[in-house]
């Protein structure tokens, strides 16, 4: 009663930011969202009947405060009657610092969960189901670029194109390692209760998706990358607007967006996305790829840099 799985995160270039069911965690608007392939998250599971309590390792270490997030999870795919759980999570890349770690995670261990208990789950059951534990984690379910639809009662992802049928590459520019003081779930709330931009938002994301997916089919990366920052800022000004203001930014957040700027004025073909967190991300053409990571590595306040290129879905992996 074991399986491992690996899922990549996602990085949302039509954002989801707050939830019209918490409960359900069902998003109030739909997303757009590329998978990358470099990052990953790895999780095992097994079940045994002789364990007294279910147990969390992630890179090694026992993770109480995630645990009853994981449980939760477990008890939806398999059962709350199912045998108590050993789970091991391995992460190549900071974990709750706005890089979509939950969103792999709760990817790769829907899958690993369904298949140690034996069922067999098509792959939209298993998104909604990693869905209720993330809001983004259904995505990392599919490959390339990927639609999450805000269906009346539930959610519906696709893939809207390959990886390989739009190869870009992603630098991200790592501006703090630390985990962030406040939670996605948590800011989320925060802003629709109190952000006087945020019924705007939801009203003017029906636009910026329709726009996102022309450009995608068209690879018309001038577009995608005016909208893509364009809701990016969006979804921070709402944030900067709740009280109290939620504000994930750092002086080398804003430094990245210069050396951005400077980029695209000597037509470098890039653009910025940043989530929840502090994070710089720089969508770029293939070939500018080595220009975007030098200016970010050399911009003053990054600690680190990783490229990738974009990746498949969530998948099993042989546990033996």
């Amino acid at each position: 009663m074991q399986g491992t799985a690996i899922a990549q995160p996602n990085i949302a270039l039509i954002k989801y930011w707050g939830k019209r069911d918490v409960a359900r965690n069902l998003p109030a608007v739909g997303s757009i969202s590329i998978t990358l392939r470099e990052l990953f998250t790895r999780m095992h599971v097994e079940f045994d009947h002789s364990l007294p309590a279910d147990a969390l390792q992630v890179n090694g270490a026992a993770d109480d405060k995630m645990l009853p997030r994981i449980v939760d999870c477990l008890d939806r795919v398999v059962g709350a009657d199912r045998p108590c759980a050993r789970i091991a999570s391995t992460c190549n890349f900071p974990i709750a610092a706005g890089l979509a770690s939950s969103a792999s995670a709760f990817a790769a261990v829907t899958v690993a969960a369904a298949r140690a208990a034996g069922r067999v789950l098509d792959v939209d059951t298993l998104a909604t189901l990693a869905g209720r534990a993330s809001g983004s984690a259904a995505r990392s379910l599919f490959g390339g670029f990927v639609e999450l639809q805000n269906l009346e009662d539930d959610i519906r992802c696709r893939t809207i194109a390959r990886a390989d049928d739009w190869p870009l590459s992603v630098v991200v520019a790592i501006t703090e390692k630390g985990p962030k003081a406040v939670g996605s779930t948590e800011a989320m709330e925060i802003s629709r209760q109190t952000s006087p931009f945020y019924s705007s938002w939801v009203e003017q994301q029906a636009h910026d998706l329709e726009t996102a997916r022309t450009a995608i089919a068209a690879r018309d990366f001038e577009q995608l990358a005016a909208i893509a920052e364009h809701n990016c800022l969006k979804m921070h000004s709402i944030m900067w607007a709740a009280r109290p203001p939620m504000v994930y930014w750092n002086a080398a957040t804003m430094r990245c967006l210069q050396t951005v700027r400077q980029l695209q004025g000597q037509g470098i073909g890039v653009f910025f996305t940043i989530d929840a967190g502090p994070q710089v991300k720089a969508v770029c053409l293939p070939e500018h790829v080595d220009d975007v990571e030098a200016a970010l590595r050399a911009t003053a306040g990054v600690t680190g840099i990783m490229t990738t290129g974009l990746g498949g879905g969530a998948r099993l992996e042989d546990s033996s």
